[in-house]
């Protein structure tokens, strides 16, 4: 089934709307604003605003580059070209390029008049505003996108959950069966995730920060940690006892992915852990050595996923402990 969007909604919204205005001001080429207002409709406020302004400069630029090529040279095809080809350099020059489709509706408005006048020109200008004006004020509406962004962090902690779960299973069973699809959607929905983010900030024109950016800025990094474990892992010795430790520790962290922050938690644990490996006897074979220097790798990796969440947000740890520790 076929998906309508916003963008069209406000498009065949916008559109007659424009037409029905200019009409009833008796602009003529009435219609031409309604291709002003379909130009003029960009997927947020921020870009429908710089679009606006862009389109209006480039309009009024083309006006004046009418009046002195047409009345100075004559309305002739020849000279519709000649003007294109100081027009363009000039929008290019003044950093208004995208509205350039919308002063060419202007340009063959005025050469179809074959003579400009005070009140033809005050006509286009009229039609101009009309145009822009309703896209503008009908690209004032966007729909929250919190909602997809809260189902995004929900899909990808999710993904997480398996991805931790997954390493455990194949820690303590050399499991070869997962198919990883989970780690290329992780993949997906952190940038879907970020451009979502980035369409919400240009939805507000006077925010610069976005609650859900560093959130997700986070997880990538954290992404990007186990993406490192993974190699590491495999290199782990068959079931021994601090392979069992190091898949119990994988399952914990997996019940612990969540928007909360309880990674000093885990930190804590960490630390224990890799105290008991240090108890440890030296390894004495090559490749005992080598499966040690692989453990502490991924310990080291697994400190940096927590790291990455405890600076993101205040400890909901610390937080019950305070309060605990709160007179009555």
């Amino acid at each position: 089934m076929v998906r309508i969007g916003y963008r069209t909604i406000k498009t065949a919204i916008g559109t007659p709307i424009s037409i029905s205005v200019a009409q009833l001001l008796g602009v003529s080429n009435f219609v031409s604003a309604g291709i002003l207002t379909i130009l003029c409709i960009q997927p947020s406020r921020k870009r429908s605003v710089l679009s606006a302004w862009h389109r209006f400069l480039a309009c009024v630029t083309a006006s004046l580059f009418s009046i002195i090529f047409f009345e100075l040279i004559g309305y002739h095809p020849i000279v519709v070209g000649i003007m294109l080809l100081f027009f363009i350099p000039t929008t290019v020059l003044l950093k208004v390029t995208p509205g350039i489709a919308t002063s060419s509706v202007i340009i063959l408005n005025l050469y179809g008049a074959e003579g400009i006048s005070r009140s033809f020109l005050f006509d286009q200008f009229l039609l101009i505003i009309v145009g822009i004006g309703t896209g503008l004020l009908v690209n004032l509406y966007m729909p929250s996108l919190d909602k997809q962004l809260k189902q995004k962090q929900t899909e990808l902690e999710r993904n997480f959950q398996l991805i931790l779960r997954e390493i455990a299973l194949y820690i303590r069973n050399k499991n070869e069966d997962w198919d990883g699809k989970e780690l290329t959607k992780s993949e997906e929905l952190i940038q879907e995730a970020m451009n979502l983010v980035s369409l919400d900030k240009e939805n507000h024109l006077l925010r610069t920060e976005h609650p859900y950016h560093d959130y997700f800025v986070m997880r990538s990094k954290q992404f990007e940690c186990l993406q490192k474990m993974l190699p590491l892992v495999s290199r782990l010795p068959k079931t021994d006892a601090i392979s069992v430790q190091v898949a119990d520790f994988f399952d914990k962290l997996s019940d612990a992915v969540h928007p909360g922050n309880t990674a000093i938690l885990y930190l804590d644990e960490l630390s224990k852990l890799r105290n008991t490996f240090d108890q440890e006897e030296l390894p004495e074979t090559r490749e005992a050595f080598i499966t040690r220097a692989n453990l502490f790798r991924l310990l080291h990796e697994i400190e940096d996923y927590l790291l990455l969440k405890e600076k993101f947000k205040q400890s909901d740890v610390s937080a019950r402990i305070r309060v605990k520790k709160r007179p009555e």
